[in-house]
């Protein structure tokens, strides 16, 4: 280190006492709540710089929030053909799966996702599930049986596996080159499908035949990316899911007394359907109003039905998705109407659902509510990108795939409405921004609340309550037991997990649109990073910077905050004092979140005014002092005057002037 000249060394001592003396602008204490927010150096907060803010750009992955010059992204196509059969409760079928490699990478073997493992007495998601059982307990009595397994490079053939819990590792004979090299894999597979799927999938025994909500039922490929190399981890409960895209294409044999829906675009109608179904199909592609394609008197009669005994093969096709599922059951009720996409492009809303679930109060609206949520997020955020929007009612109380969900069958009312919007809303995340669930839940989950407060807000001119109470949140983030946003789905306490993954994300970003940086910019920032990684891999950071650079502020005290750290909101008005011409007010940060300050100013004359200080008055000290001119009489000062922050103590939010 150089030496300092002596006129330097003067000028840091005076810029230091001056520095001393404007700090001790009250008599009160000023220890920095904030001083984790706004680290002076890299020393002082280590493991936050490591995991979170080390948010430098490279070739792949810009510090913009953009993917960069060389992001690469693998693709995985599949062909399935696969047979229900409703006597033993299995399924099987052939997947031939052909992967592209377009990483830099050469690969010496392809990791696959086995999700069905799950459901064996000793997967690790079994052995780890508590006595008295959870949400994700599931059947232990099923499992993949797998056949006749083939990979092949350039002519080269494998049949080298291992399987290990929910994974498989498939060998190569001739390492697949990157850059665009191809890989395919086929091998036939069965299993019987559980009853209880871990709320995500299984079977529903109804009156007029059981209701099949098949997901995780094909082996595929895991994801292999920048930041990881190949995501393999195990398939346990609560994370969920980090897929590649592609083009699917897939068979569903069922019994011919089904009706089969699936993600995708239904090919052979004119071979599974009765004439007069699909006129009703045509009549529903026009209809705002909701139209019977299979009417409650007409199950189990002959006539609603091509084929009079045997199968009947469903030929469905998506392209450019992470995944399909579909349902089947002898007992659907079907209708649709007409979904009206900003493009004009043609897309059907559509309910299939058992008698049980039938009436006006009850899943007889479910295709109004697909329908309004499905236009409300193509017109505000992205439009839909699939031809259909499929909602089954189901044992599952509410669980998402591309182009279709499964949502609770006894569910009416504002629970219909909610678990239906939520459900299509991950269409938007995780379906079209493609982030990895099962280390980052609130990416998909957070986000998607965080919408389903808005398009709640919008539907039928507000019918329903938002879910997002503040009170609620404010309770869990009092909570000596509160854990923070990135805590592991697998690792949090189950109890919280409406907390960490849903609600507090959510809750962040209303407090970041509409107390931090206002709709404009937001918005801004946040459909351009919905555009930016639409059928994509975005990381945490990837978010963060996006919104920062969009919306042109540097919010790493928030991030760090909100996100990471169990730290809460607490801003107070200290006291208010007159002085010639106005008043002295200060204000202090109690807690170890910084906020910009928003004040109304109510004057004794029947006026008010707004004052808003930035969040940087926080970075050297915990109280702050600001000087108001005016000559009027204040009446009341009110901090957060529209309630939109969770202040843990709104105690000290309201100053008034004694009689």
């Amino acid at each position: 280190m150089k030496r300092l000249s002596l006129s330097l060394f003067a000028f840091l001592t005076v810029a230091f006492f001056c520095a001393q003396s404007s700090f001790a602008q009250t008599d009160k204490e000023t220890t920095q709540n904030s001083e984790e927010a706004f680290p002076a150096t890299f020393e002082n907060n280590q493991a936050f710089f490591k995991d979170f803010l080390h948010r430098r750009g490279n070739a792949y992955r810009t510090a913009s929030g953009k993917p960069g010059p060389e992001y690469w992204q693998n693709y995985a196509d599949y062909e399935i053909e696969a047979t229900l059969n409703d006597e033993d409760h299995t399924l099987s079928g052939k997947v031939t799966i052909t992967y592209t490699n377009n990483s830099p990478e050469t690969l010496d073997f392809i990791w696959l996702q086995m999700e069905q493992n799950r459901f064996t007495e000793t997967s690790r998601g079994t052995m780890t599930t508590p006595i008295g059982g959870n949400r994700y307990s599931g059947d232990i009595y099923g499992g993949y049986e797998i056949s006749n397994l083939e990979a092949n490079v350039n002519g080269k053939t494998s049949t080298a596996h291992t399987i290990s819990d929910t994974r498989m590792q498939v060998m190569l004979a001739e390492p697949l080159e990157g850059n665009g090299g191809v890989a395919t894999i086929s091998m036939n597979f069965k299993f019987k499908i559980p009853e209880m799927g871990m709320d995500r999938m299984g079977r529903l025994d109804r009156k007029q035949g059981t209701v099949y909500s098949m997901a995780q039922w094909y082996p595929k490929v895991a994801v292999f990316d920048d930041i990881n190399g190949w995501n393999t981890l195990p398939y346990l409960g609560a994370g969920e899911f980090y897929l590649e895209y592609g083009t699917f294409d897939y068979k569903i044999t069922a019994p011919y007394d089904h009706i089969v829906v699936g993600s995708g675009e239904l090919l052979n109608p004119e071979e599974v359907l009765t004439e007069k179904q699909r006129d009703r199909l045509e009549q529903a592609s026009k209809s705002n109003e909701t139209v019977f394609i299979l009417k409650p008197e007409e199950i189990g009669k002959k006539s609603s039905r091509p084929a009079k005994s045997g199968t009947l093969t469903w030929h469905f096709k998506m392209e450019n998705t992470r995944d399909v599922a579909f349902a089947s059951s002898k007992s659907f009720i079907w209708d649709a109407a007409k979904i009206n996409l900003p493009s004009g492009k043609d897309c059907l809303a559509q309910s299939v659902y058992s008698k049980e679930s039938a009436g006006e109060d009850a899943w007889g609206r479910s295709t109004e509510y697909t329908k309004a949520a499905i236009e409300f997020y193509s017109k505000t955020y992205f439009e839909y990108p699939y031809p259909n929007a499929i909602n089954v009612a189901s044992h599952v109380g509410g669980m998402e795939y591309p182009g279709i969900v499964f949502c609770g069958w006894r569910a009416k009312g504002q629970g219909l409405w909610g678990v239906t919007d939520h459900e299509f809303g991950h269409i938007w995340f995780p379906m079209i921004v493609g982030s990895n669930e099962r280390k980052y839940p609130w990416m998909d989950e957070g986000l998607n609340t965080f919408i389903n407060h808005y398009s709640t807000l919008a539907f039928n001119n507000g019918e329903y309550a938002s879910r997002l109470a503040m009170d609620r949140l404010i309770g869990y983030m009092t909570s000596p037991n509160r854990e923070p946003i990135s805590t592991s789905p697998e690792v949090v306490n189950l109890r919280h997990l409406g907390y960490t993954a849903y609600y507090k994300p959510a809750m962040g970003l209303i407090v970041l649109r509409e107390y931090i940086l206002g709709p404009e910019r937001f918005d801004r920032a946040f459909n351009s990073y919905i555009e930016t990684w639409a059928y994509k891999h975005p990381q945490p950071t990837d978010f963060f910077n996006h919104m920062e650079n969009v919306a042109g502020e540097e919010l790493s005290w928030f991030w760090r905050g909100w996100f990471y750290s169990n730290e809460n909101i607490d801003i107070g008005i200290d006291e208010v004092k007159a002085q010639d011409n106005g008043y002295v007010i200060t204000v202090s940060n109690d807690a170890g979140i910084p906020m910009p300050v928003v004040l109304k100013i109510n004057y004794k004359d029947g006026t008010s005014e707004m004052l808003n200080m930035p969040v940087e008055i926080w970075m050297r000290a915990d109280v702050w002092d600001h000087f108001l001119k005016t000559d009027k009489k204040i009446k009341e000062i009110i901090f957060d005057p529209q309630e939109i922050l969770p202040d843990v103590n709104t105690s000290n939010n309201t100053w008034q002037a004694g009689k």
